[in-house]
Order: structure tokens, then sequence, then C-alpha cells
């Protein structure tokens, strides 16, 4: 076969690609960070499936998407040997594993999350989650804030997010649209960015070449594979059933995610909560703290949400119901990703020569670190405060705990899990793992 002999020698076949993205799928904890350095490890250094160039610039593409990057550096890596065929095994071996486990975690947290124990391990889980957070906001800032203009970006997005409550979808757009007014204002917004990097090898297989009829038809396929479920659930279940609204609500999140898991939490946090009354507000918490224990991509909270969601509002009985709400998750959050690789592979170097996009893309960086620290503040004074109230000044609101509701156990076990990830950079999973024992500790005490 033409395709066949277009691979690149050292190419692996089908059943080895699959054994070895299985294994990425299984130990992919850490979040993306981990995740990429787990991906680079094998397929560059172990494997030798990818050189460095032809990894950097798959993850350089992956990064200006939205979604999570680390999943679709999976799917890039398996499509570039494979084709659509090598992109879906490797994307969903990548996100299965994981969804396995949160789906189980959920169940039980719906079934004995009034156990005083399971209390006390998601009260530490909690605690710890907020000391992650601030550790995700301290790296994030030190890679997208480069100079004055960023920093101005990052703190207008926060103002915009915690005290004027301006839609994160907007300000994604306003960041994006300021970045590229500044590029073609002749201003510079951060470094050389994507554009100004080093081309990368160019020697790809038959399928990853550019073709417009190929694009097509991508394109109407994996829209129909998208919106087709989405339309047969509003049609069935009518539009204001719960389905139909988790669907809608997540493929939203499936095109604005920018910044990864951290970044949109506090938008889905506002509407799961606030709107749609999924979960309550220390669920978010809870949910986070389940995530990152298991492998996969962090955004797999998500899938937590939904579960909620569906075993509480779908009619069903709470099991039923709650596999129904997992299920339309994790469909309407990760099908996307497969049509954005898919579609946009082949145009990578044009899109990475485009220098005012590149420049968007880094404003749209910095504005996730404002996003972020809103998240970080929202967490804080849910897991620090038992009652959190709010203020508002003309276009302003602002959120005012109780003092009488701080909690100081909660404050020592984040402080505690703050200095061992920030000062000490302990293993995430081993600080959770403590703080959820200190948690369950706490809860014995007091019975």
């Amino acid at each position: 076969m033409a395709i066949q002999s277009d691979r690149p020698a050292s190419s692996p076949s089908l059943a080895e690609a699959t054994a070895t993205f299985a294994r990425i799928g299984l130990l992919s904890f850490g979040g993306p960070a981990g995740q990429i350095a787990l991906m680079h490890r094998i397929l560059v250094e172990e494997k030798k499936w990818l050189d460095e160039a032809r990894f950097l610039h798959a993850l350089n593409y992956c990064m200006l998407l939205p979604g999570p990057e680390a999943m679709q550096l999976a799917t890039y890596a398996g499509w570039l040997g494979h084709g659509v065929r090598g992109g879906l095994i490797a994307g969903l071996l990548f996100v299965l594993p994981g969804a396995l486990v949160i789906t189980a975690l959920s169940a039980a947290y719906l079934v004995a999350g009034d156990v005083p124990l399971v209390q006390g391990l998601l009260f530490g889980l909690k605690a710890a989650v907020l000391a992650v957070v601030l550790e995700a906001l301290i790296r994030v800032s030190r890679r997208a804030i480069k100079g004055p203009l960023m920093a101005l970006i990052a703190l207008a997005a926060f103002v915009g997010i915690a005290f004027l409550k301006i839609p994160f979808p907007l300000i994604i757009v306003l960041a994006a649209a300021a970045g590229a007014a500044l590029h073609l204002a002749g201003g510079k917004v951060g470094g050389r960015g994507t554009a100004g990097m080093p081309e990368a090898d160019v020697t790809v297989p038959e399928w990853a070449r550019p073709s417009a009829r190929r694009l097509l038809a991508t394109i109407v396929t994996w829209l129909a594979i998208w919106f087709g479920p989405l339309l047969a659930i509003a049609a069935v279940a009518g539009g204001a059933h719960v389905y139909a609204q988790e669907a809608g609500f997540f493929s939203k999140m499936a095109t604005v995610t920018f910044g990864g898991a951290y970044a949109v939490l506090a938008y889905v946090a506002q509407q799961a909560v606030e709107v749609h009354g999924w979960l309550r507000p220390d669920e978010m918490l809870t949910g986070l703290g389940l995530a990152e224990t298991t492998p996969g991509p962090l955004i797999l909270v998500l899938v937590f949400v939904g579960f909620l969601g569906g075993a509480r509002l779908s009619g069903l009985e709470p099991l039923a119901g709650g596999l129904g709400g997992a299920l339309v998750t994790l469909w309407f959050t990760f099908v996307p990703c497969f049509l954005w690789i898919f579609a946009g592979a082949p145009y990578v170097e044009t899109v990475r020569a485009v220098r005012w996009l590149a420049r968007a893309l880094e404003a749209v960086t910095a504005a996730v670190v404002g996003v972020i620290a809103n998240l970080a503040l929202w967490f804080s004074l849910h897991v620090l405060f038992a009652t959190v109230g709010q203020a508002r000044f003309g276009p302003f609101e602002w959120p005012v705990p109780d003092p009488v509701g701080f909690n100081p156990l909660a404050a020592a076990i984040a402080l505690a899990a703050a200095l061992a990830l920030i000062w000490l950079r302990a293993n995430m999973i081993v600080v959770l793992g403590l703080a959820a024992l200190a948690g369950m500790a706490v809860r014995l005490v007091a019975v």
C-alpha cells in the first residue's frame, strides 16, 4: 500500500502502538506537565517514534487548541503513525482508563458520601486541592507572564471574571482580540511565540499532508458525530432535560477551554452550581480532588459534574441516571478534540506561520492566569470558610466570607500541602493521599 510506504521507517505496527498508548493511558498521572513528560520519554527517548523537533511541533499545535493538550498530543502522535485509526486508538486509550475510574469514584461518592470516614477523606482532599490550584497558578504564571502587557491582560481577566462576572468565553475572545491588536499596532506581546520557532521536519506520511477534500470530509464527519447525538438527545428527552443541557454545555466547554482544566473550572463551577444546580460548591472541590488521583486529563472532573447532574435530575434511578450523565459528558467533551486534530494537524505549519494568531493566543494564555487566580480565590474561600456571602457596588460584585465560619484544620492541611508541593516539590499523588488520611483522622477525632 502507498500509505504504508509513506510511513516513517521508525513507525511501529498498529499492535505495538496500541500497547504503548495503553501503557501511557494507565500511567498518565500528575496533570499535563507530567503526562507530556511521560510521552516524551516513551515516544521520543525510548521508542524513537518521533524526533525532538516533531514532538515539539505537535505539542506547540496542541497548546494552541481548546481542550486537554496532553490528550490531543497523544491523538496527534497516534494519527501521525497510523492515520485516523491510530489517532482514535491513542486518544481513547489516554482518556478511557481515567474515565472509568472517575465514574466509579463518582458512584461511590453518590452512594457513600455521607459516611463519616468518606466525609473525612473528602475534607482532606478538598483542602489539598487548594494547594494544587495555587501551585498551578504559580507554574502557569511563570510561563505566561512575560512583560507588563501580559501582566495587565492577566489582571484584567481576573477583575473581569472575579468582580464583574464577565463570562469566561467572552474573556477569552477579548484577550485574543487584545493580543492581535497589540501585534498589528506594533506592540510586543511576550516573547517570540509560536511563529518565531524554527521550522519542523516536514517529512510526513501521505495522510498527514494538506488536502481540501479530506479536510471537508473530516469536518463533515466529525461535526455529525458531535452534533448528531446532541440533536437526538434533545429530540427524545426534550431540550430542558438534564442530558440535553449537559450535551449543550459541555459542547460549549470543548470550544473555549484554552489553558486546560484549571482555567475553565471557575466558569464550570459558576454554571453547574449556580445556574443548573447539578451539584454544590463544595462538591466541585471534591470532584477535582478525585480527578487529581486518577490517570488521564484533569478535565475528567467534568465527568463527576455530569454524573451528579444525571443522578439527581434525569428522573432515572440515581446510578443509572449518573452513568448516563457521565457518558454524555465524556462524549461532548472529547469528541471535539478529535475534530481539532484530524482537521487541523495537516495545516500545523500554516497555523504556526500566522504571527498575529500566535500573539493572540499568547494573550489568551496570559488571561488564563487571571482566570486561574479567580479559581484559587473561589476555592480558598469555600475550603476555609463555612459561609461565603456576596457584596455589590455598582457593576462590581465580590465574595465576603463569614469569619466565624473559618476552619483552622482545613487551613492547616492546605498550608502543609502547599509547602509540600511548592517548596519541597513532593509527588502530588502522595500529598493528596496524606491529606486524605489527615482528613479522616480529623473526622475520627471529631466523632
